[in-house]
């Protein structure tokens, strides 16, 4: 489609789709292990051998015969002879016969002929060679068993595998020192505007000449919450020139994310001056507010990387970066789940919508007095009104069938964060109920 193409007005499921479907993952690179946390795994991780790799104490204490300590009270202990030690890191050196214990730390294999371990909270000393046996809850108990955790040759992790610490770990514990993983994307961001200023400038904002461009920390930002690189480029003026030389910039970039220049004025040159860069449009104009000026394609003088072309008002570039651009971006840095978690819940205000446009309005997450999740709006709801994203978790989705919501209303969330609670706030058992 041209660069100057007409608007295409797809609702915000198909504007999500057409772009989900043109993405792909990046390439694989390899990775040191402590240097592949928050990377998408790029290959199958199967077991070289059963983990553990033989019977071992899961408990320090005495490796004994179950059948030796059945019955064994406080009143009536069990005197058991200490043959022997196995300690960590090393094997046993005897096997383990009738009425006889070996004490064993935690990890230690287990010596032949024992069956459980008797935990040493659960004994007393009799002497320098004898124990006695004071409960028999540990019989049959406390031993790992060999490929308890993995067999030989199980898929273990898949490719597509979010490599946190836990994935991490299994991976150390099946000898992987590298592993290959998908390419972290290097995201270029330009803002444009005369009006805008670096932070560093804001004597001219104090002036009332210039306003800060809060779109590339934003973005910038939004971009390093799901591990990518931003490759800030400036800020850009109006003019087909500075737009051309910054949009050049991105050269090297696996995606592009600029913010302004998207509407219909006469100093919305986005599109035109990308059009002179190869710009193929997917489509531009998207049925959502805030942020219908959105356009999406791929610049062949940049190497065919993506292009999402966001507004410029603030609140809708962070809105449409979070509902268009961040799912295909996870996508293109290998991720499967895409989306953000949804959340039913009770709106505690009136809001007003146009109909015919999906909107999404910022609110606050809280429960109410019977556990059920609430809303309340973040105050404002103008596209220009920052503060409405800054104290934001969630973003309330009113179909573009609906004239607005009432409140007592239950509508969809998208959630931001999970955020953190004080502990004063947090009921555990609510919140796993909720959570069920």
């Amino acid at each position: 489609m041209r660069a100057d193409a007409p608007a295409a007005w797809l609702s915000v499921a198909e504007a999500r789709s057409a772009i989900l479907a043109d993405v792909r993952p990046l390439p694989a690179e390899r990775r040191a292990l402590l240097h592949a946390l928050g990377h998408v795994l790029a290959e199958e991780l199967r077991a070289p051998l059963d983990l553990p790799t033989c019977d071992n104490s899961a408990m320090d204490g005495f490796a004994v015969r179950g059948a030796d300590v059945r019955g064994a009270s406080a009143e009536r202990p069990v005197r058991l002879p200490v043959v022997g030690e196995v300690r960590a890191g090393a094997l046993p050196e005897r096997a383990v016969g009738a009425g006889e214990a070996v004490r064993i730390t935690t990890g230690s294999p287990l010596p032949e002929g024992a069956d459980c371990v008797v935990r040493i909270e659960h004994t007393a000393p009799d002497g320098a060679d004898a124990v006695l046996v004071l409960r028999d809850d540990d019989a049959g108990h406390n031993v790992r068993r060999r490929g308890e955790d993995v067999r030989a040759g199980d898929l273990v992790l898949p490719v597509g595998t979010v490599l946190g610490a836990g994935p991490l770990a299994v991976a150390a514990s099946l000898g992987r020192a590298q592993l290959s993983v998908v390419r972290r994307p290097v995201v270029g961001v330009l803002a444009s505007g005369d009006e805008l200023v670096e932070v560093d400038g804001f004597a001219e904002v104090a002036a009332g000449r210039r306003i800060v461009s809060s779109n590339s920390y934003a973005l910038a930002a939004q971009l390093a919450e799901i591990g990518c690189e931003a490759r800030l480029l400036g800020i850009a003026h109006d003019t087909p020139q500075s737009l051309r030389t910054h949009l050049e910039a991105a050269a090297g970039c696996d995606a592009l994310v600029t913010a302004a220049g998207m509407a219909l004025g006469e100093h919305d040159l986005m599109r035109a001056v990308l059009g002179e860069l190869g710009l193929e449009l997917g489509f531009w104009r998207v049925r959502m507010r805030p942020g219908s000026p959105f356009g999406y394609g791929r610049v062949a003088a940049l190497g065919g990387i993506p292009w999402f072309g966001l507004p410029g008002n603030p609140v809708s570039a962070m809105v449409t970066f979070e509902v268009l651009a961040r799912p295909a971006l996870l996508r293109l840095a290998g991720h499967a789940a895409v989306f953000r978690p949804t959340l039913r819940v009770r709106l505690l205000d009136d809001y007003r919508a146009a109909p015919g446009l999906t909107h999404f309005a910022r609110a606050r997450l809280s429960r109410g007095p019977d556990g059920e999740p609430r809303a309340a709006l973040t105050g404002p709801q103008g596209s220009g009104v920052l503060t409405s994203m800054a104290h934001a978790d969630a973003l309330l989705v009113i179909p573009p069938e609906r004239a607005g919501a009432a409140a007592g209303e239950r509508l969809t969330a998208l959630r931001l964060t999970a955020g953190l609670q004080a502990e004063a706030e947090y009921d555990a058992a609510a919140d796993l109920a909720a959570d069920a």
